[in-house]
């Protein structure tokens, strides 16, 4: 189960580029600004969401192309080719469109096909940075293993912005209005926790199975930002309704949730640990999780400059777990000799200014 002949076109600084022939293991090699992180950043995008850069959609056409962007990539599942593709048109430039097998679909659709998920540079700073980093984290990984995980979480904050718009009109808002939008609130609210809670608890089942090392092995405690019960949420958004509307906002759901994050075997919050510990702690949960989310769909997983920041023998370690992961990984580098090891087992693509030649 893998992604084949992927096409981008008037993407980023690639204006064509066709990549075929995968293997369990992809590489993109070249110089920085080549357009390596920019064929990632296509893939992620065979899934729900803005994608790895969060983009918005004006910023991905190629700079003075006339034309809007397109990605596509065969899904050979099982003897079974199923061509996904995502793309802009003119008429509506701000909406992602997507087809499967030539059909229209919602953008929702892709999770049901792939588990796709990555690991970044812009990452880094996941464990010190706002805790709404944590929580759309949380969300990326659930929606790997949940695809209905992205649609309510879309329509719990549909919801929560209504209320809030309720809530900071000058004139008091209709009781049996705000009944209804926070009954919408519960229940896309609840599946949005409930999603949550079961992804830390496999996450955890998964990585205490997991070797110690080399990766600093993180403990991972779900924080729920109201009751997590429906009965609770609904009991705590009516009580707070009079404190809300004085702050003109919603201080009680998932969308105040936290992802606490400690070194397992120091016992220090991953944010007070030095930035190599929490770079492998961040490898730790996404070999943890690629390995869970390829179990139920054909999993992808894109890695950015993540292995010229490894030693020998964290890299061994990270190939060896890739391998036995179930998932197709595609990684990228400015030169190919951090990967000596994998490369006769590896599809190898050199890219340069946003063209992709086949090593």
């Amino acid at each position: 189960m893998a992604l084949d002949r992927i096409t981008l076109s008037h993407f980023r600084n690639h204006a064509e580029s066709e990549l075929s022939d995968t293997a369990r293991f992809n590489l993109l090699v070249g110089e920085n600004g080549a357009g390596k992180t920019n064929v990632l950043e296509a893939l992620s995008l065979l899934s729900p969401g803005r994608g790895l850069r969060r983009a918005a959609l004006g910023e991905v056409v190629r700079t003075g192309s006339a034309k809007n962007f397109t990605v596509g990539a065969n899904l050979l599942q099982g003897g079974e080719t199923i061509r996904l593709g995502t793309y802009s048109e003119a008429a509506s430039p701000g909406r992602r469109k997507v087809r499967i097998n030539g059909a229209e679909a919602p953008a929702t659709r892709l999770g049901e096909w792939l588990a796709v998920t990555w690991l970044t540079p812009a990452m880094d700073g996941l464990f010190t940075g706002p805790a709404g980093d944590r929580r759309r984290y949380m969300d990326r990984l659930a929606l790997a293993l949940d695809p209905a995980h992205a649609a309510h979480a879309a329509r719990y904050e549909a919801a929560l912005r209504e209320r809030n718009r309720l809530l900071s009109d000058t004139r008091e808002p209709d009781g049996a209005w705000l009944d209804a939008i926070e009954a919408q609130m519960v229940e896309h609210g609840g599946a949005v926790m409930a999603g949550r809670a079961r992804l830390v608890e496999t996450l955890m089942v998964r990585l205490a199975a997991m070797p110690a090392e080399p990766f600093a092995r993180p403990a991972l405690t779900y924080a729920p930002g109201a009751p997590d019960n429906p009965g609770g949420l609904s009991q705590a958004l009516y009580e707070g309704r009079s404190r809300d509307r004085a702050v003109q906002r919603t201080l009680s759901g998932p969308h105040r949730d936290e992802l606490e994050v400690i070194h397992a075997a120091k016992r220090v919050p991953a944010a007070q640990s030095s930035t190599g510990e929490q770079k492998a702690m961040l490898v730790a949960i996404t070999l943890a999780h690629a390995a869970l989310a390829a179990q139920g769909r054909p999993g992808i997983l894109l890695l950015d400059e993540v292995a010229a920041h490894l030693d020998p023998v964290r890299r061994a370690a990270l190939f060896e777990q890739l391998r036995g992961s179930g998932a197709q990984v595609w990684m990228t580098g400015t030169e190919l000799a951090p990967f000596e090891t994998i490369a006769g087992e590896a599809a190898i693509w050199r890219i340069e200014q946003g063209c992709a030649q086949r090593l």
